[in-house]
């Protein structure tokens, strides 16, 4: 079996995750197979309760069509603080021209929708209608935030995830305009900042988001701190539209 570049094979030893279960019912995270680096456990649902609980705990889902859902902690993790976040010269011009408009939570379904076409390098999209639905429902009770980025009234960019308490667990980014998803994901480290987050999830490396200033955090690391700021009050008041001083 195959997702998202990954294979693994029946002899692996996966937990199954019963649908008629508690919400937070996942085995310790340094049970994650090393090889694919992460996968945890097989099966469940994606209700809003075990979604939750799933990011509490360090886990996310990731599955392609046609496969079961399958929970991953990868270790080590990929996190960015959103003071750390690296704006390269050319990103700064575009920051300083004003070019783009950025809105936080006003096209939710859309940008999910444009974060699930296909990429250039596969026509395949791990971002199922059962994910999008899923994440719909956490929007609706203000749990998963979208950043849009705007051309006139052109959707050009964008970013969603989800936040709990002073965490933004990043989910997917896109952007059909040269610098529009980093605009949006600028524009959400600096909300970010004015409301004391730890840290952007990022979930896996990639030489991208290390540019942008994304490093590696060892996974026992990672739990210990959502243990604490998950848990924390946390300002969750999204301006319609987001001004950079």
């Amino acid at each position: 079996m195959t997702t998202a570049g990954h294979k693994f094979t029946a002899g692996n030893a996966l937990f199954w995750v019963r649908d008629n279960v508690m919400a937070d019912h996942f085995p310790p995270v340094q049970s994650a197979l090393r090889d694919p680096d992460g996968l945890l456990a097989i099966g469940g649902d994606l209700k809003a309760e075990r979604l939750l609980d799933a990011y509490r705990l360090g886990i996310f889902p990731w599955f392609s069509q046609g496969q079961p859902i399958l929970w991953w902690s990868p270790n080590p993790r990929c996190v960015l603080e959103p003071e750390a976040l690296k704006i390269s010269r050319s990103l700064g011009k575009t920051l300083r021209k004003r070019r783009f408009r950025v809105t936080f939570n006003q096209a939710f379904n859309e940008v999910v929708r444009a974060c699930a076409g296909p990429r250039k390098s596969t026509r395949d999209t791990w971002l199922t209608r059962d994910m999008a639905v899923a994440y719909y429902r956490l929007h609706v009770l203000g749990h998963a935030l979208s950043v849009e980025c705007w051309n006139g009234q052109k959707l050009v960019g964008g970013l969603y995830g989800v936040c709990i308490g002073r965490i933004f667990f990043g989910e997917s980014m896109f952007n059909t305009e040269t610098d529009a998803s980093k605009v949006a994901l600028a524009h959400l480290a600096h909300e970010l900042r004015q409301r004391t987050f730890r840290l952007i999830d990022c979930q896996v490396h990639s030489r991208h988001l290390q540019s942008l200033g994304a490093v590696p955090m060892s996974r026992n690391l990672f739990v210990n701190i959502l243990k604490q700021e998950c848990a924390a009050p946390a300002r969750h008041d999204w301006p319609v539209e987001s001004r950079l001083p």
